[in-house]
């Protein structure tokens, strides 16, 4: 039988994904939005934007006191998978 206590912890991780999968949701439109934007293919992929927003979350990271090592790796895969997403959707705009 499973320990009880983590069971419940289990349970509060579900929710917090239920939450996580919302804001990935409206993080999606917003991409959505700024893919309508774009003209050219070679708009898709901005290094300098990437390298920026990588920078902050290892800043918020570490004031927050989470490991930063973590942030960046979510983060990455997190623009990996939107820029595939828009490549994938720019032809049909």
């Amino acid at each position: 039988m499973k320990n009880q206590k983590i069971k419940k912890i289990r349970r509060k991780l579900d929710k917090l994904d239920d939450k996580m999968l919302l804001i990935i949701k409206k993080r999606n439109l917003l991409v959505d939005q700024i893919l309508s934007n774009k003209t050219r293919k070679n708009q898709i992929v901005d290094k300098k934007r990437i390298k920026v927003v990588l920078k902050n979350i290892r800043k918020k990271s570490l004031k927050k006191k989470i490991d930063p090592s973590i942030t960046k790796n979510i983060w990455s895969s997190m623009i990996r998978s939107f820029v595939k997403y828009e490549y994938k959707n720019f032809k049909k705009r």
